[in-house]
């Protein structure tokens, strides 16, 4: 039986010599797992077109016996580039893979989440690394999740509520442009650290680099 997808690149490892097995996000079955046979060889038609984050259309062969299935064909749409060229980009693209496959099931279809990672990561391309940004995604997949912490009865302060709130609702560069004192960021961050500890019983791998490499980027545009 084949399926056709268009997906993410989460993750990308090395299966055998010459062969890779990727993690897909897809809107039409959720995150899966696709071997990519002969890939990491130079004549094969997947070499250059399968890699972490790249966007692309992909037809694949699914297994009867396991989640593993096999890719068949590859159709590239994106790269994002930007992410292999900063850092501090990269650990907040790695630290929202971390959080949906945490915070997701496989082989579950998750239109919305395919939408809000794509969206994210286009966003990161166009602009540098700020907690605003980590935020705004922690709090909008919480939303699409059912998780949405509200704003009634968080105990911030005022003015990093009215943030929070901007944040969760408002597109993506309507929230960069909000000036967060060094105090909300703090506040924030703390708050949705302890909130992301309680109901995903613990906090994605790889938040305190990815928020301490944002703070760092961030300093120059305060």
């Amino acid at each position: 039986m084949t399926g056709s997808a268009t997906g993410l690149v989460l993750r990308a490892r090395p299966l055998t010599e010459t062969s890779l097995v990727l993690h897909w996000l897809t809107p039409e079955f959720g995150r899966m797992a696709t071997v990519a046979k002969g890939a990491r060889r130079p004549q094969s038609p997947f070499f250059g077109k399968v890699d972490l984050f790249y966007l692309a259309d992909l037809s694949f062969h699914r297994s009867r016996r396991s989640d593993l299935h096999t890719l068949r064909e590859v159709g590239l749409r994106e790269t994002h580039p930007a992410l292999r060229q900063n850092m501090d980009r990269l650990r907040l693209a790695a630290y929202a893979t971390a959080f949906i496959e945490q915070a997701t099931e496989t082989e579950t279809p998750l239109p919305g989440v395919y939408e809000l990672l794509r969206d994210f990561l286009a966003c990161l391309c166009r602009q540098p690394a700020s907690p605003q940004l980590l935020f705004a995604f922690e709090l909008k997949l919480l939303r699409e999740l059912g998780l949405d912490p509200g704003q009634a009865e968080t105990g911030l302060a005022a003015g990093t509520k009215k943030i929070a709130g901007i944040l969760a609702e408002k597109e993506w560069e309507t929230g960069l442009r909000l000036k967060l004192t060094g105090a909300q960021t703090t506040e924030l961050g703390r708050f949705l650290q302890g909130f992301l500890g309680i109901h995903l019983n613990r906090v994605p791998k790889g938040r305190a680099a990815a928020l301490a490499g944002a703070m760092d980027a961030d300093i120059p545009a305060r």
